[in-house]
């Protein structure tokens, strides 16, 4: 493995990062702070607790969560889409570096962000609410697994993308609508029958409840599925970007 090819981008994209510290990490730290101030006030006034946990308390997976995803998306996609714009991609791919290489470089990345991101708000929310973590290894687990799986889906979007605003489409108007109604700031045991059961088919909800079942140990669903649910998820996004890569789709043209 050509490691140094790997750092060399893996470097790249985080001193992107850096130069675009408040759009990078202030800004969604801020907007998620002020989620806690809103729903943890105006509703967890009204709302006492959710299964036994403080509904401020109960939110602070799906608000991390809801950042992940985003996050994780949309730094992989523009990660890979800004070298096909300007067209340093075909320098990549002419380079002795492996497809694997640079993906692992890019998605990388993009997950170590989304981490770093997770972390701050963790961090950030215990000063809005008491935190308790009962399964911090499944915690670390599912923040690395739900990082990685959603940087590889935005590192299809990247490819896929012939615009800017195609950039956008996916993030905004399936991911966040998706995270809002996956059980972010409810139990779907509230809902009514029918609509548990349609929320079943939405694939956030076995991210959502894996997280919050390692702070709280309840969740919606059993914790297997949660897991097995995202692992299949990551295998197909890794069959897709190989796919991507073997057959040149967007980017040999």
């Amino acid at each position: 493995m050509n490691l140094r090819a790997v750092k060399a981008i893996y470097r790249f994209e985080m001193a992107r990062t850096a130069r675009t510290l408040m759009q990078s990490i202030v800004s969604p730290v801020i907007s998620t702070s002020l989620y806690f101030v809103v729903f943890g006030s105006a509703i967890g006034s009204r709302i006492t607790e959710i299964e036994g946990v403080s509904y401020g308390a109960f939110i602070v997976p799906g608000l991390i969560m809801l950042t992940l995803l985003t996050q994780s998306v949309m730094n992989a996609s523009f990660g890979i889409y800004f070298p096909r714009f300007v067209g340093t991609i075909y320098e990549l791919l002419s380079a002795p570096i492996s497809f694997f290489e640079i993906v692992l470089g890019y998605v990388g990345a993009a997950a170590t962000k989304s981490i770093i991101l997770g972390v701050i708000i963790l961090a950030t929310a215990g000063f809005f609410v008491p935190l308790e973590i009962q399964h911090p290894v499944w915690m670390v687990t599912f923040l690395i697994l739900t990082a990685v799986t959603f940087s590889l889906l935005g590192f299809i979007i990247g490819i896929w993308a012939d615009g800017f605003e195609k950039l956008q489409i996916i993030p905004l108007l399936v991911i966040t609508p998706l995270t809002f109604l996956g059980g972010s700031f409810y139990a779907i045991n509230v809902l009514p029958p029918v609509w548990q059961t349609i929320s079943l088919f939405n694939p956030v909800v076995y991210l959502v409840s894996g997280f919050r079942w390692s702070f709280y140990g309840v969740s919606d669903v059993p914790i297997g599925i949660s897991v097995a649910a995202t692992m299949a998820f990551l295998a197909i996004c890794l069959v897709v970007i190989w796919w991507i890569f073997r057959t040149g789709y967007r980017l040999k043209n």
